[in-house]
């Protein structure tokens, strides 16, 4: 089963590559037609980096690093 950053993985460079054909066989020349596909994996980077971004697995609170955390005394 494909997750997220799976799927994430595989549409960057068929968006950059994909768009980017589409554009090209629609008029447009090389030279705007790349950039354009280039927006579109970079859309794409972004959200998977900072909207969706990777998480622990495991809960981890401020509360348990100071509950198992030794003492430690500098006298």
């Amino acid at each position: 089963m494909a997750r997220y950053y799976d799927i994430i993985l595989a549409l960057i460079p068929l968006s950059l590559l994909g768009i980017a054909a589409v554009l090209i066989v629609a008029g447009l020349p090389t030279v705007t037609a790349i950039p354009g596909g280039a927006l579109v994996a970079t859309a794409l980077i972004g959200h998977a980096l900072f909207v969706n971004g990777p998480q622990d697995d495991v809960e981890y609170t401020a509360v348990e690093a100071t509950s198992n955390s030794p003492v430690v005394n500098a006298d």
